[in-house]
């Protein structure tokens, strides 16, 4: 169950709780879960009870329990406790790891792409200074992925506003894939990066680190083929940072499409990198060790990874290599 599926999972308990007069609330057009922070328990915490308490007239530990009972009869749910004020943390069931990865792996790069914001249309005027012309194109590209209608059009009222990149020659001189993550990477209120660095094969660039690891995706699904096996998610793989980057690619995707912000997206795909590169000493036999199930699974957990980092790149309009 990825955390989309899952936000869909308690805001459908909210529906039936209303429909059964439970609570008598709005249901709320989405409901945020995410991972707990330092010291919590499950998988996945939401607030959404809190938020619900004041309009339910209800404490939040008891709007909290009347979700719960709703939530935990769902296929995939293996345990919620209430902690705190009202928080609801849910632990998923056994195999949820595998049917994620199998989820990315068969959705490809259309995974994390979905209808939240189905029935948006937003129109958004040309511009022409630089940064502004290619952070405009981005989101509406990122807008589209979540089910909006987004244009830009001649005329229109809408326009993005983020610091100007200096003027010049700068796709000339960085290139397509370069200019382009300096001129998104940086939030729209700091300075793009439009230095030479941008050109550096070094884990310090952290373009490079993003395609690198995408490359390396590759390279490990080539090597596997060389030894006679193929992915497979047979069963869970430890790599809790690498799980968890793959599994939040759809939440940080939507909220670079709602806050019409592509760092965003760029920043989880440092991180989705940081972790793969990290990981993928572990996925290849060494020496005479054959083929085991737990290689086929950390395969496939790693060409999911490959599968984030490429679709991300690909929204952000940055080529993903199959050798660097």
């Amino acid at each position: 169950m990825t955390p989309a599926e899952l936000s869909r999972t308690v805001r459908h308990a909210v529906c039936r709780a209303v429909e059964e007069g439970a609570l008598r609330v709005s249901v709320p057009e989405s409901v945020s879960v995410e991972r707990p922070r330092p010291g919590g328990r499950g998988d996945y915490a939401t607030n959404v009870a809190l938020r619900l308490a004041g309009p339910a007239g209800q404490q939040p530990r008891a709007v909290a329990e009347v979700l719960r009972s709703r939530i935990a009869e769902v296929p995939g749910i293996a345990g919620i406790e209430i902690t705190g004020p009202g928080f609801l943390n849910i632990t998923l069931g056994e195999g949820a790891q595998q049917a994620l990865v199998r989820d990315v792996l068969e959705r490809g790069s259309a995974y994390g792409h979905g209808d939240a914001l189905r029935g948006a249309s937003i129109a958004f005027g040309a511009v022409d200074e630089l940064r502004a012309g290619v952070w405009t194109h981005t989101v509406a590209l990122l807008l589209r992925s979540q089910g909006a209608q987004a244009d830009v059009v001649p005329g229109a009222v809408d326009t993005l506003h983020v610091v100007p990149a200096p003027a010049g020659d700068l796709f000339e001189r960085l290139g397509a894939d370069a200019a382009r993550w300096g001129l998104l990477a940086a939030a729209s209120h700091d300075r793009p990066r439009t230095g030479d660095e941008l050109l550096a094969q070094h884990e310090s660039n952290p373009l490079f680190r993003v395609r690198y690891a995408c490359s390396r995706s590759r390279a490990l699904t080539r090597g596997a083929a060389q030894l006679g096996f193929g992915s497979d998610p047979l069963q869970d793989v430890d790599a809790p940072a690498l799980v968890t980057a793959v599994g939040d690619y759809p939440v940080a995707l939507g909220a670079a499409a709602r806050h019409r912000a592509p760092d965003r997206l760029a920043r989880h795909l440092e991180t989705t990198a940081d972790a793969l590169l990290a990981f993928q000493s572990s996925v290849l036999p060494i020496g005479d060790e054959k083929p085991l199930a737990a290689h086929r699974s950390r395969l496939a957990l790693a060409e999911a990874a490959g599968t984030v980092l490429a679709g991300g790149l690909s929204l952000l309009g940055i080529s993903s290599p199959e050798y660097l």
